[in-house]
């Protein structure tokens, strides 16, 4: 048996070493970055490691060499030199007040200035930290190392509230400022966080950051590679498989399926999830570990809002310049949501420069369809996996009446602001429903010419669906015949159903529909 402890939800690079947690060695590339640069900036998902990473620059510029025994860094570091540290963690303040952002820098302003001094003329925040940061290179007679975690925290929890993003962007821009102007008393600064903020936004003035989000060679500075797992998790691999009765070759796959998949530039390899790679591990089965830690709402009131189209979603197309920043002024969601990584880079296409997006696994897709369906239909948080399962036993029963009827309950009570939308709601609700019974039979889902064509595949049934929007159902199955939809099913030994449905903008619900 593995006698690893997996340091699951712990960031602190002392405590794991100390405490002889599990630790993939990341020191070679903390290295590279040290020794061939000074300002950079990170962005990946949560729970993807930047809090490690930033903990383990902290150790190292502390100069605590005994925490590297056996590492990379170890072998490659000679001096050992300690530098003064500021540390700012953004990540535990809730901030949806402007005292909230003022407090947390006020409280670590304070922490510091107790260590180097303070001056009565110094009244701004960001001209306390461009003191602190002088007086602690002079006192010190070592350049400083500054370590911002979550960065963009106060940002992306004020999406949606104009005006309180302005005021953090007004506290923010000036106080990140100082990074540029106290240069020469700086040896060292990391910023990290989940998106990257431009334009007019607090990176504005930045512009000596080397941002390395999408740089292959720091592919693996956060999150667990394949090559990784292979080499510090192949026993474990074996333990896992026979916990779960499957060959070693199936649990690689279904790991890989569930959890791999993140690609940050076109050309890299994928990453897997730390987060729910480790949790799998310990535990020895799959879950939806990354989802059951929260997902942000702000992302659903940026999809609602803009009034996207969630069947884009899977096959998403953009360039590096809207992936890299977040104006946040935007109208377009998709930058956000890359950013936080419920999409990832698919496809590349290099004459045009454009990327490909698609939901990075299993875990975040389906996680992600089920997250979103509360918030566009009647259907609470906790009947979202019941009223699935109720879906996928009449569609594989053959019960075609009672699914339509609960389809018709999905769409009860349609609120009047999409009114406006009709047919994107009504197309958003299914392309969610049927994205969700597509993760336990096969579903293929289309829609052009303001119709939805769909085809629906269980052991036993085919169903043949076509959707209409103010037509009438007998339409719908007519063009199921005469575009002759279910001609390669049929030598299928399967019973066929063609079912025609038709939407009233009237009722704004399923109106009826009918079966040959």
């Amino acid at each position: 048996m593995s006698n690893k402890i997996y340091p699951i939800g712990i960031q602190n690079f002392e405590k794991i070493r100390k405490d002889g947690y599990f630790y993939i060695d990341k020191t070679a590339l903390i290295y590279q970055m040290v020794k061939t640069g000074s300002y950079y900036f990170l962005s990946r998902p949560r729970r993807f490691g930047k809090s490690l990473l930033i903990s383990t620059l902290e150790a190292y510029f502390q100069g605590k060499k005994e925490l590297f025994s056996g590492l990379a860094m170890e072998r490659l570091e000679k001096d050992w030199i300690e530098h003064p540290i500021l540390h700012l963690d953004l990540n535990i303040e809730k901030y949806d007040v402007p005292e909230s952002l003022d407090n947390i820098l006020e409280k670590s302003l304070t922490a510091w200035e107790k260590l180097y001094g303070t001056e009565p003329s110094e009244r701004s925040f960001s001209l306390r930290f461009a003191g602190i940061i002088e007086r602690a290179y002079a006192q010190t007679g070592q350049r400083v190392v500054i370590l911002v975690d979550e960065y963009d925290k106060p940002m992306l929890q004020a999406i949606g509230d104009e005006e309180l993003q302005k005021q953090f962007r007004n506290t923010l821009k000036p106080f990140y400022g100082a990074l540029k102007t106290m240069d020469g008393c700086i040896k060292f600064a990391l910023l990290t966080g989940v998106t990257k903020f431009g334009k007019v936004s607090v990176f504005s003035d930045l512009n000596n950051l080397d941002d390395i989000s999408m740089w292959n060679e720091y592919i693996e500075i956060c999150g667990i590679s394949e090559r990784e797992i292979h080499d510090n998790l192949e026993a474990e691999l074996h333990e896992f498989a026979a916990a779960r009765g499957v060959t070693y070759d199936k649990l690689c796959t279904e790991l890989k399926e569930n959890y791999d998949g993140y690609h940050f530039t076109h050309n890299s390899i994928g990453m897997y999830n730390p987060f729910s790679l480790l949790n799998a591990f310990k535990r020895k089965e799959f879950g939806s570990y990354w989802f059951e830690t929260g997902t942000p709402t702000y992302l659903v009131k940026l999809l609602k809002k803009h009034h996207y189209d969630l069947e884009r979603m899977a096959h998403e197309e953009t360039d590096a310049q809207v992936l890299n920043s977040i104006d946040s002024e935007s109208t377009n969601p998709i930058p956000v949501i890359y950013q936080s990584g419920y999409l990832t880079i698919k496809g590349y296409d290099e004459r045009f420069g454009m990327y490909r997006l698609g939901f990075p696994n299993r875990e975040v897709e389906e996680g992600f369809i089920r997250f979103l369906l509360p918030f566009y239909t009647n259907v609470n948080k906790v009947e979202t996996p019941f009223a699935i399962q109720k879906f996928v036993r009449e569609v594989e029963s053959g019960d075609y009446n009672s699914f339509f009827r609960r389809l018709q309950s999905f769409f009860a009570d349609t609120t009047y602001e999409v009114i406006r939308e009709q047919e994107l709601h009504y197309e958003n609700v299914l392309f969610i429903i049927f994205k969700l019974i597509g993760f336990y039979t096969q579903v293929e889902y289309n829609t052009n010419d303001g119709r939805i064509d769909l085809v629906l595949q269980t052991d036993k049934f085919i169903y043949i669906m076509e959707f209409k929007l103010e037509g009438t159902a007998e339409e719908a199955l007519q063009q199921i015949n005469d575009k002759h939809y279910a001609l390669p099913f049929e030598m299928d030994e399967r019973k066929l159903f063609k079912i025609g449905v038709n939407f009233s903008e009237k009722t704004r619900n399923i109106e009826k529909w009918v079966v040959e």
